[in-house]
């Protein structure tokens, strides 16, 4: 059978995709190879929802098209929202690529691959609303933490956002398949579940016509061994009485949520066509606050966005020195084709975006050091990830820290003193800009 590579671009979400197809490979018999230059055809899961994320994909194509040119690589498929944005032009203008997979044609790799065995160029965009959702998959997160993904698509709509075309309507999966899902991870040992989706909290509106996400999340926790349970990709209007509830009630939630909010002006919101207004971003972080003690709060802001004032962005970062989130992350805004926000008026300039960019994260380094100091002397529980030989330490992480996006501790012990999945208490003894160093108790 013919080896197959994976290159996979973008979001958690988008990660998912990828392993769904690694399981319908496997299933069909072939072999997986995580080294590009062994593989007889290399499948490339592409990204682009903002500028950078697209010029990411289109440089990996091109590298992985040089392997055709100068090694054995038979075929080159190019999946992901990449290919549903620009499907004509990826076919006309990129000859090296074999095969084109739209987003409601992740469960047709088989065929592709196929058809490439064939010597014929393919590609597929079936109706992204109707894609099945799930299915059997391929874990590439390794044996401590995996990703549920519980809706597909966005209804929100805003303006600087693509991802309702490219990934269709929203649509949530029903509740007792998302346990069983959970409960095969939990038997596979797997210690903490991250439950995404392109809008959490949105879930089950469609199904059970009301947010059903606090349910779901004790039956996940009632129902399985998962020891963690995390939250990402929340929005502020949705936070209701019940979510924070189970932040206080179910013992394996941790206390630890991903809102992005994107700005904190209400005219910029309102261009944005967010739901709610500077107001409501207050009112959520302050009820998450003073109702959940100790929770860890994550979010992004998009700056530049057209129209977007001196004293706009001024309001912005005033805010973000008052809320001090535990974890801050900032976009300059990208100008998408497509979308309602590409027309209007005042665009601003790259270089100001630049700016405004940089002094924003200038103010969240100087909350981070606060933050990251404080912890020294401090004993917490790690659930420990890895082992590098390099500077034979441990790296691991706090609940309050989610899986390639947050910071790290590192732990100087010898080489099977821990094991992978293993939960330990630690104290601090050094505090870096965004991770830890500890040692054990």
């Amino acid at each position: 059978m013919l080896k197959i590579g994976f290159v996979s671009l973008g979001c958690p979400k988008n990660l998912l995709d990828t392993e769904v197809m690694l399981g319908h490979l496997v299933a069909e018999g072939y072999d997986i190879t995580p080294d590009e230059t062994e593989a007889d055809i290399v499948v490339i899961n592409t990204c682009a929802f903002i500028n950078d994320a697209k010029q990411e994909s289109i440089d990996n194509i091109l590298d992985i098209a040089w392997l055709k040119e100068n090694n054995n690589l038979k075929g080159i498929i190019v999946t992901g929202c990449l290919a549903e944005r620009y499907r004509d032009e990826v076919m006309r203008e990129m000859p090296e690529v074999d095969a084109l997979l739209g987003t409601g044609s992740v469960h047709s790799i088989v065929k592709a691959v196929q058809a490439i065995e064939r010597g014929e160029r393919f590609s597929e965009f079936l109706d992204k609303n109707e894609v099945a959702l799930g299915g059997d998959r391929i874990l590439t997160t390794g044996e401590v933490f995996s990703y549920l993904k519980i809706s597909e698509g966005c209804d929100n709509r805003c303006t600087y956002c693509a991802i309702p075309d490219r990934r269709g309507k929203f649509r949530s999966r029903p509740m007792d398949e998302l346990v069983e899902e959970a409960k095969e991870l939990a038997d596979m040992g797997i210690a903490e579940l991250v439950v995404i989706g392109q809008d959490t909290t949105a879930y089950g509106i469609d199904l059970y016509g009301r947010y059903a996400l606090p349910e779901l999340l004790r039956r996940l926790a009632n129902e399985t061994s998962i020891k963690w349970l995390r939250l990402l990709y929340c929005y502020p209007d949705k936070i209701t009485p019940e979510l924070i509830r189970e932040f206080n009630e179910n013992p394996k939630l941790v206390k630890y949520i991903d809102i992005p909010i994107q700005h904190i002006s209400s005219s910029v919101l309102r261009r944005m066509n967010r739901r709610g207004d500077g107001a409501l971003v207050r009112d959520t972080i302050s009820r998450l606050r003073t109702q959940v003690e100790g929770i860890s709060i994550r979010t992004t802001a998009i700056v530049g966005f057209p129209g977007e004032t001196e004293a706009d962005f001024e309001e912005l970062c005033e805010f973000i020195k008052e809320a001090k989130f535990e974890h801050f992350g900032a976009f300059t805004y990208s100008r998408e084709e497509g979308t309602p926000a590409y027309k209007l008026p005042d665009q601003i300039d790259d270089q100001i975006k630049q700016d405004r960019y940089d002094i924003l994260m200038e103010h969240q380094l100087s909350i981070s050091e606060a933050q990251q100091s404080a912890k020294i002397g401090s004993e917490i529980e790690v659930l420990i990830e890895a082992y590098d030989p390099v500077s034979e330490s441990y790296s691991a992480r706090t609940s309050q820290d989610a899986p390639d996006i947050d910071g790290k501790v590192f732990i100087l012990a010898k080489r099977g003193a821990l094991t992978e999945g293993q939960f330990v208490t630690v104290r601090v003894t050094d505090a870096l800009d965004y991770d830890l160093i500890a040692e054990l108790l």
